[in-house]
């Protein structure tokens, strides 16, 4: 499988924690590096992005190397480096693609600004198999207010879906209330709920470790919501182990 994200000194989230996702499920990791961290629980102190045309490079000696069964794409860093993936990837049938819009950190800092973020709508959304956005980064894709209630959700979700991926995974993990929820929007389509428990614990790098597993799942020929149920899982039980 293909990762395409940035690094992220304190292992918290980024390709430390897509890689140990995919070690998880027995999954090979082919890797492109798109931009270096210097990132604590607390903060991102730098940022530096790679060359686009190193990072298009990278991710042509993977393709080159091996078949990926899936994609999945994070942090991508600024318009140069969306357009240069873009150009690098196989054809949308050649593998499914899991987009986890990586926006900002967890710890603060932006990690794709506007010029960024409508390059992803406009290149690489249309490419994309599930888009995984909270909600957060959700509105911020659609230039709307956060939604606030499972209409409003479900609603930026359809709109996600109509810019080209799709389904968009709408994750309620910031989300008040018992239980941590998260939306499958398909188009017109009906909608899909994953419930968990929500737990007593705060983590980071659980939108790179939901994205991936997906992903594994996609790559080991699972269909959209069994490959999300198992990855829903896969981070309850880490919460489970951390609460």
């Amino acid at each position: 499988m293909l990762v395409i994200a940035g690094t992220d000194s304190s292992g918290g989230a980024g390709l430390t924690r897509d890689v140990a996702t995919l070690t998880h499920f027995g999954t090979r990791a082919l890797c492109a590096v798109t931009a270096v961290t210097a990132q604590t629980d607390a903060a991102v102190t730098s940022v530096v992005t790679l060359p686009a045309m190193l990072v298009r490079a990278q991710i042509e000696a993977a393709l080159a190397t091996a078949r990926p069964g899936a994609i999945k794409i994070g942090m991508l860093g600024d318009a140069a480096i969306v357009a240069a993936v873009s150009a690098a990837l196989p054809p949308r049938e050649a593998a499914p693609l899991v987009l986890d819009p990586v926006l900002g950190a967890s710890s603060g800092g932006e990690l794709l600004d506007a010029a960024g973020r409508a390059a992803l709508r406009e290149r690489l959304l249309p490419r994309t198999t599930l888009l995984t956005p909270n909600i957060g980064e959700a509105a911020t894709l659609l230039a709307a207010p956060p939604a606030t209630d499972e209409e409003e959700i479900v609603a930026q979700g359809r709109a996600l879906c109509a810019l080209g991926p799709r389904a968009v995974l709408m994750k309620g993990g910031h989300a008040g209330g018992p239980l941590a929820v998260d939306w499958l929007v398909a188009g017109e389509g009906a909608v899909e709920r994953f419930s968990a428990p929500r737990l007593p614990v705060a983590r980071r790098g659980t939108g790179c470790t939901l994205a991936s597993a997906i992903a594994a799942g996609f790559a080991a020929g699972l269909g959209l919501i069994a490959a999300c149920e198992q990855a829903k899982r896969h981070v309850t039980q880490i919460l489970r182990q951390s609460a």
